[in-house]
């Protein structure tokens, strides 16, 4: 079983949890079929997300076995056959079509299947493009919220979208910062960038993030989410702090591994949900 959790990468399923930021900030998280929706959106997103992941490592099986970390995934290693990931991959493509005709809406599916060929074309080539590389990696951030929003009915904020757009891309530059520094993987595209142009633009990304997050604040409805912005910026500082510390910069390990970053988050979503649902009402 372990192997086709390695193989789905269940782990990294924390990052759909984005499809659920336009009920949760939208205030009506507690409306039972949007909920069911965004659960619905959540498992559409998971499951591309996996059949993506096995479509990568097929394509890569014979790069991932000269790789002193990757050789060990289950499909470089041969722990699981290339015609169980051929199906399991169907399967997971199945599965995401089906949660998202279940919604009920076209413009759902379609950003579904921008997620998929911006990702088909990552793995073809533009992986290997400087930039492109980094703001492909953050679009999928941005799909993710604006599927929620749709599915949910809730329209996005011109500052929430760029709150994710840019947090999305210091993500991105951070993971890559940390793949130059420690030489941790063998990307082509690593030989385009260094850690001076990648830490310059990382600072300029914190520095916007935080006064669209300001900025957004101050457009919602209820004055006190003006008082949400120290955890925000604490949040950001502590998984700065991890990016330019030992972490290899991927988001989900930097945040899997970190207590206080954990802790930091969930205070977060506490203080947002009482604002939001209790003194809000």
């Amino acid at each position: 079983m372990k192997k086709y959790i390695d193989l789905l990468r269940v782990k990294h399923y924390i990052k759909n949890v984005l499809v659920f930021i336009p009920l949760f900030f939208g205030g009506v998280i507690f409306e039972k079929t949007l909920f069911i929706n965004a659960c619905l959106g959540f498992i559409a997103f998971s499951a591309i997300s996996s059949a993506i992941y096995i479509l990568n490592d097929y394509r890569d099986i014979d790069k991932d076995r000269l790789h002193p970390k990757k050789k060990n995934r289950p499909l470089a290693s041969g722990l699981i056959s290339k015609k169980a990931a051929t199906l399991l991959f169907l399967a997971c493509l199945s599965v995401a079509v089906i949660m998202s005709v279940a919604v009920g809406d076209y413009r759902a599916f379609l950003l579904l299947l921008l997620y998929f060929m911006l990702n088909l074309l990552y793995s073809m080539g533009l992986k290997n493009k400087p930039i492109v590389d980094v703001v492909i990696l953050a679009s999928g951030f941005v799909i993710r919220v604006f599927y929620g929003g749709v599915i949910t009915n809730v329209v996005i904020s011109k500052w929430l979208y760029l709150v994710v757009m840019v947090g999305s891309l210091y993500m991105g530059l951070g993971k890559r910062r940390n793949e130059l520094r420690t030489q941790s993987d063998t990307r082509d595209v690593l030989k385009h960038y260094n850690e001076s142009f990648l830490d310059k633009n990382m600072y300029v990304c914190f520095a916007l993030v935080n006064v669209f997050y300001a900025l957004w604040s101050l457009e919602m409805p209820n004055p006190g989410m003006i008082w949400t912005f120290p955890f925000f910026l604490v949040l950001l500082m502590c998984y700065s702090l991890n990016v330019e510390g030992n972490s290899d910069g991927d988001p989900v390990e930097v945040i899997i591994h970190d207590k206080l970053l954990i802790g930091i988050i969930v205070s977060y979503a506490v203080c947002i949900f009482l604002l939001l649902y209790v003194f809000g009402e």
